[in-house]
């Protein structure tokens, strides 16, 4: 059995690990807060620049634009959105294992998949497993539509340049605290968005032309998406660290009662030993 002084000064390890965790789950916390603000924030836009790809690409010619034909699919490059920091459960490993399953699932569609990784933690453990393109880490907590708008050009640049024939963004979306969806998404060859078939869309006269508007809006739409994904990321990771910051917090919890427990009994030994040579060295004396 563990000796008093060593379960005690475990039982104070652990309590120090539950104040630094319960610490974590409020910094967590709040910056969860301010995540969701910006993700609510940019909703708006997104959603009004879809509705007017909607309106553009319904009377035809979307399908005309270079961002929207397909050559050949020979090719793909999968964006992978991670963190640059750990202490989040499990979500830089789902978020792997899904680029992962990805390759494996179309290596006969392909001849080639390329990944370009946003985030520290999905380049450490995919640069072994995979052909990384590029990367781009510690910008995730600093990303402003600007960067987002870069890698987007970028994107683009290496599309229309036949590098790559399809591109796929693989990021964890949020949808609570305790809930980050997987989502896949295809970001080149450009799907032109369709609205409600039922939906009547008047004859509008566009100035400049609608061929104009599609070749500014298509590419904004990329960096818009790109934008949402970051933020979209780093609610979903905050969500995570809360989570599992909780989570660990309760395990320590249970942990220091259990070596209470064992302490107790422990002492309760030691108390029972020495009243028993007590017991003993009294009897000899009087005998």
């Amino acid at each position: 059995m563990a000796s008093l002084k060593s379960i005690r000064k475990r039982i104070n390890s652990v309590k120090s690990t539950r104040q630094i965790t319960k610490a974590m789950k409020m910094v967590a916390a709040a910056k969860l807060r301010r995540a969701q603000d910006k993700v609510l924030a940019a909703r708006p836009y997104a959603k009004k620049l879809e509705e007017v790809l909607v309106r553009l690409s319904s009377s035809g010619g979307a399908v005309d634009h270079p961002l929207a034909r397909r050559e050949k699919s020979e090719t793909a490059l999968l964006i992978v959105v991670s963190s640059d920091r750990g202490l989040c459960g499990g979500f830089n490993a789902n978020i792997c294992k899904a680029a992962e399953a990805f390759m494996r699932e179309n290596s006969s569609r392909y001849q080639e998949i390329n990944l370009l990784t946003i985030g520290r933690k999905g380049f450490e453990y995919l640069r072994k497993r995979a052909t990384i393109r590029k990367n781009y880490s510690n910008i995730l907590s600093t990303m402003s539509y600007q960067e987002a708008s870069i890698i987007g050009q970028e994107l683009i640049e290496g599309y229309l340049a036949q590098e790559y024939d399809d591109v796929y963004l693989l990021y964890n979306a949020f949808r609570s605290v305790m809930s980050q969806d997987i989502t896949l998404k295809q970001l080149l060859p450009i799907e032109p968005p369709q609205g409600p078939e039922e939906e009547f869309l008047p004859e509008a006269i566009y100035e400049p032309s609608k061929e104009e508007l599609l070749a500014e809006l298509f590419p904004k739409n990329i960096e818009v998406q790109l934008f949402h994904a970051r933020l979209a990321s780093i609610a979903s990771e905050h969500g995570a660290g809360m989570t599992a910051m909780d989570s660990a917090s309760k395990n320590a919890s249970e942990m220091i009662a259990k070596l209470t427990l064992q302490y107790n009994r422990a002492r309760q030994a030691v108390i029972t030993t020495e009243l028993m040579e007590i017991i003993s060295g009294a009897e000899s004396v009087h005998g």
